[in-house]
């Protein structure tokens, strides 16, 4: 069952970007997960810059996800 708040079908161009932006998204999370946890990551940065720069590419992937989301007001 598919829920859509705007009662109206996602082109194939909306929903392909769609598809792709959620993949970007789970791509960065790993990623800043990965650089702030992971102690084999051959990283030459300090426990603290280690956590800022994750947390950076966390962020980034927040702010990348809600720009897919937002709906263009052009778009159609």
């Amino acid at each position: 069952m598919s829920i859509n708040l705007d009662k109206e079908q996602k082109s194939p161009k909306r929903r392909f970007l769609l598809i792709l932006g959620t993949a970007a998204f789970i791509c960065f999370i790993i990623l800043g997960l990965m650089i702030m946890f992971w102690d084999a990551l051959p990283l030459q940065l300090q426990p603290y810059q280690r956590k800022l720069f994750g947390a950076f590419i966390i962020g980034y992937a927040i702010l990348r996800f809600s720009r897919v989301l937002k709906k263009d007001k052009y778009d159609e």
